[in-house]
Parts: C-alpha cells; structure tokens; sequence
C-alpha cells in the first residue's frame, strides 16, 4: 500500500487523561521497531513535554454544527479529506499500547483500510449468539485502537457522521461500531490477522488461578500489546491492575518495551 514516500505514523492526545510521557514513550516504540522512513504525528490540544521528534499538530475539527458540544467521537475527524497536509499512507495508534514487535508488515499487507477485529481481543461471548444479527454486528466491529489507512481516501465515514451526528449516537454505542459499519458498507473493512494484537487482560496474563502461579507474557509473534477494558496500561506498569480472580504478576518484559 505504501506509495514510496514516508509513511504517516499518527496518535491524538486530547485533556488530561494521557501526559506528554504517552505519545513519548510510543514514538520511542515506533522508532525502534519501523525500518522504513516515516513521520510521526500527534494530534493534540496541549503539545507540552512532547519530543523534539513528535510533529504536533492541531486536533482535527471534526466540523459537526455549532452547539454540538459532543467530542467523544473525535476520531472521526481523522477521515477528513484534507488532514493538516498530510498524505499517503497512515497508521494510527492509541497511546495505551505498547508496541513489542515489528511494525513495517502494517504497511505491508495489502487492503484499502486495515483494523482489529474487535473480537480478537476479546474471550468468547456465547450468550451473545442469542441475537444472531447483533452477534453477527459486533463480529464484524473493528477496534480502533490500530488501524492503517490511506488518508483522505475514506472521507464518506466523516461525512456520514456529519449528516445525522445524533442519528449516528442514537444507533451505534461507539464510534468504532459506526465507522467499523461504514468502511463495510463501501467494502473497506479488512482486520489484521489475528495475533498481531493482543489483549494483555486476555492474550498475555494467565487466566484464573494459573495467574497466580505464572507472570504474563508476550505471546508469539505478537506485534502490539494493547489494553482493552480493564486493567488500565497505567496500573499495570505502576504494579497494579490485580483483581482477587486474576493476579498480575512481573511485567518487566513489557515495561521495558514501554520505557525503551
């Protein structure tokens, strides 16, 4: 997919809820584990602490009607067609992963817009096969915590949003369901395979009593570890996260991926 040029490797940090030692941290992350030349790009609203090495840009507008106070859905705003000049192929990435693996067969795999499927990361959830479509729905759901994408080429998913945002809000609890329906509805939706990303609640850590007797580990061939529910990245790599039915032992294999 790559168009020979550097490739776009871009974030958002927004509020307060992740400092400047986040988008720090995954850069770091990215250098060491992407051969090939590349920009990387916060989008932000406070660029303070950030590396030399972070380009900081303005938070995209997501362009939604005066009064509409609601940014929860701010991501969208990354499928606009003009996205502060940049071009080419991107990969996003949320700032709670932590990257582990080699990241230039991102770029590789071929497809128009690549994600996680959503379920990947997640155990199996029988119950929900009591509503076949929901269930078939959700299968089909993309976690937005990673995906790649050629930028401005998907402009329908923002402008989809823009013409009934509280339609949008009213059918859909995410926004990664209602971008995840869109790209599908134009034949764009294609995942990552499965154990690129992993879940450290449910990909790394022991399940049950096993975790009280094994610490967590990296699976094999895993490329980003990423943090879905709970716990948070920031328990764990302070020591905590533990709950009495899953302990969470040494980690130092993946704060070291953290910290660099």
């Amino acid at each position: 997919m790559p168009d020979g040029g550097p490739v776009n490797v871009l974030c958002m940090k927004w509020g307060r809820l992740y400092g400047p030692e986040y988008v720090n941290a995954l850069r770091r992350g990215v250098a060491r584990h992407l051969a090939r030349p590349h920009r990387f790009v916060c989008f932000t609203d406070d660029a303070t602490g950030l590396d030399a090495e972070v380009e900081a840009m303005p938070l995209p507008e997501l362009g939604l009607p005066e009064g509409h106070g609601d940014t929860r859905w701010r991501k969208l705003g990354l499928f606009r067609r003009d996205l502060g000049g940049l071009s080419g192929t991107a990969l996003f990435l949320d700032l709670d992963l932590v990257v582990v693996g080699g990241l230039d067969a991102f770029f590789d795999l071929p497809g128009a817009f690549r994600i996680i499927r959503d379920d990947d990361l997640f155990r199996p959830k029988p119950l929900r096969r009591l509503r076949p479509g929901r269930d078939r729905f959700l299968h089909a759901v993309g976690n937005s915590s990673v995906f790649r994408y050629g930028i401005g080429a998907h402009p329908y998913v923002l402008d989809d949003y823009l013409a009934d945002p509280e339609g949008a809000v009213r059918r859909f609890e995410i926004s990664q369901q209602f971008q995840s329906d869109r790209l599908a509805a134009h034949g764009n939706l294609d995942y990552w395979p499965r154990g690129w990303c992993v879940s450290f609640k449910n990909g790394c850590v022991p399940r049950g009593v096993a975790s009280y007797l094994r610490d967590p580990v990296c699976p094999e061939g895993a490329r980003i570890v990423v943090f879905a529910g709970s716990p948070k990245m920031s328990e764990v790599l302070a020591g905590g996260g533990h709950r009495w039915h899953r302990r969470i032992g040494r980690v130092d294999w993946l704060r070291a991926a953290w910290e660099g």
